[in-house]
Parts: C-alpha cells; sequence; structure tokens
C-alpha cells in the first residue's frame, strides 16, 4: 500500500499540484540542484523558517527527488515569503519528525502526516 500511495501522490504533485502552486508568488519553493541534470529543480513545500534554519518535513524521505538531489548536492536556496535565501541543507535522520511537524505550519503538515510513509527532517542553514 505504500508504494501505491507514494507512486499516486507523486504523480499529482508532480503534474498537478507542483506546476500550480509553484506560480504563486509567496509559495514557499525549494530550488536544489538536479542530480543528473545539473539544472534547478523548485518544489513547492511547506515549512517553517526559525532564525536563520529553515524546517520542513518531507513525507518520502529519501525517496523524494529534492532530498536525493540535497544528498548530490546540499547547496539549495528557499523562497520564502517571495525572497530568496540561499543555504546549505541538513537532513535528519535522528530527529522526531512527527514532533518537528507539530512545529510547523498546521495544514502541510496535516497532509505530510496523512500522505507519508518514509518522514525525513530537514533543516536548512541560511546564508542570507
Amino acid at each position: 500500500m505504500s508504494d501505491r500511495r507514494f507512486r499516486a501522490t507523486t504523480a499529482f504533485q508532480r503534474h498537478v499540484a507542483n506546476p500550480l502552486t509553484r506560480l504563486m508568488p509567496f509559495q514557499t519553493l525549494l530550488e536544489t540542484t538536479g542530480r543528473v541534470s545539473g539544472r534547478p529543480r523548485r518544489t513547492p513545500l511547506g515549512g517553517r523558517r526559525v532564525g536563520e534554519s529553515f524546517w520542513l518535513v518531507s513525507e518520502f524521505g529519501t525517496k523524494s527527488q529534492y532530498v536525493r538531489n540535497i544528498q548530490a548536492d546540499p547547496r539549495v536556496r528557499v523562497r520564502i515569503g517571495g525572497r530568496w535565501h540561499s543555504g546549505t541543507a541538513h537532513l535528519l535522520p535522528d530527529d522526531d519528525p512527527v514532533a518537528r511537524l507539530r512545529t510547523l505550519p498546521r495544514g502541510n503538515s496535516m497532509a505530510v502526516k496523512a500522505l507519508g510513509t518514509q518522514l525525513l527532517t530537514i533543516r536548512v542553514d541560511l546564508t542570507d
């Protein structure tokens, strides 16, 4: 069931939700570098800035394409409130992602918990 959920959710996100939400000027975006293409890849997501860090939880962990891109090159950019910030992403498998979701925006956190099969916390240390 989890593999079927992963395929259905990622297909919907890739072909319907992400193209639409990327166009919204204040949608939070994570920009990674494609590990094969070397091209910028922008993923709409939810999370929260806390001081000089941005926190998020991936619903599919290392199966998510943006997480695989981070593993290949942790240098990322995050668009928060319409402004881009550079940073370095860190995968935190020892962090409790369910507890972390309680500190992040409620709507996105509910979706991540409902759809997710392999939750993984990610922290981006912002440099500007």
